[in-house]
């Protein structure tokens, strides 16, 4: 009998052993999944840092990345990543407003100079240093100090800022916010409708991308909601660019000890949403030099809708804290 196979032959058969492999294992109680390694120390919360850079990944996929180099504005996290659809929740740069950064700190008109958008020679938020001050395998709290200035000029302002973020569960991410912001020189801040702590959401999750902005008062969308005050306000909606179109969400909450409590807030139906005072104001805000504000807040990343969430029980518990 000729024993002998033909090359083409020869490489068919080959392909065909190389696919029943994975399935051969598998019967003999080693499945094919077991031979993917994973990265040593990778799983849940773990943090590193390059520079003026901090990244937080959760089981070894982005979770967030606190950005403080000295060319940026002002420091600010980006991504910030929903829990379920791999997509972060707020954008980098995104019009009509490119120069707002996803999670930020920044106001204008702040003794002339203008600690938001236009050019850096106009005033930056400058770091000097951040770092994880404390981290565990679910939560991690990040700290930084900037410095408020213009080039050439003394500094006009100082912040202290903490970050700590919790994974409460795999549909449920909080990161609680505190800022002692105090006044170096005398400081007289105009009206205007740039500050404070904000969030740019992602396009798809406000309302000119499809999604949806309500506040904890039952109030929706733009005309609704500006200038009303509220204990917290919100975006959310599909996630029509991930698989399954999840149901994704990111609120921000104001505390009932912030120094314009209750707040009006600042919304935008493209994607902007801030506590803040400034756009009413009747006359300049004024805090002399050598004295503080302390400001605090809570962003909070779900999947679901708020309801879902329970945003008003996280903020209930958050005060009572």
């Amino acid at each position: 009998m000729n024993t002998r196979i033909s090359r083409r032959r020869f490489a068919r058969l080959s392909l065909t052993t190389a696919a029943a492999l994975p399935m051969a294992l598998t019967l003999k109680g080693q499945p094919a999944s077991s031979q993917r390694r994973t990265a040593p120390d990778s799983e849940e919360l773990t943090h590193y840092q390059i520079g003026p850079q901090i990244w937080l990944r959760w089981n070894n996929e982005p979770l967030t990345s606190y950005r403080a180099h000295p060319t940026q504005k002002y420091p600010y996290f980006f991504p910030v990543m929903g829990p379920v659809s791999g997509l972060s929740l707020t954008s980098e740069s995104s019009l009509p407003w490119p120069h707002h950064r996803s999670l930020f700190f920044g106001c204008d008109q702040v003794n002339g100079g203008n600690y938001w958008q236009d050019t850096l020679e106009r005033g930056q938020v400058i770091s000097k240093g951040p770092k994880v001050a404390e981290a565990t395998k679910r939560s991690a709290v990040i700290v930084d100090e900037c410095e408020w200035k213009q080039p050439g000029k003394p500094v006009q302002m100082t912040d202290e800022r903490r970050f700590t973020l919790t994974m409460a569960n795999p549909r449920l991410r909080i990161m609680d916010v505190e800022i002692k912001w105090s006044a170096v020189v005398d400081v007289t801040i105009q009206k205007t409708n740039h500050a404070l702590f904000a969030i740019r959401v992602a396009n798809d999750l406000s309302p000119w991308g499809g999604g949806r902005l309500v506040s904890s008062e039952g109030l929706e969308g733009e005309p609704q909601t500006l200038g009303k005050p509220a204990r917290w306000c919100t975006f959310f909606g599909k996630r029509t660019q991930a698989k399954g179109e999840p149901v994704e969400g990111i609120a921000l909450m104001d505390h009932p000890q912030s120094p314009w409590a209750p707040c009006p807030w600042f919304t935008r139906d493209y994607g902007n949403i801030s506590p803040m005072p400034f756009n009413w104001l009747k006359e300049p805000w004024r805090l002399p030099a050598g004295q503080s504000v302390q400001l605090k807040h809570r962003v909070v990343m779900f999947a679901g809708d708020p309801q879902e969430a329970g945003l008003d029980r996280l903020y209930e518990d958050w005060i009572k804290g």
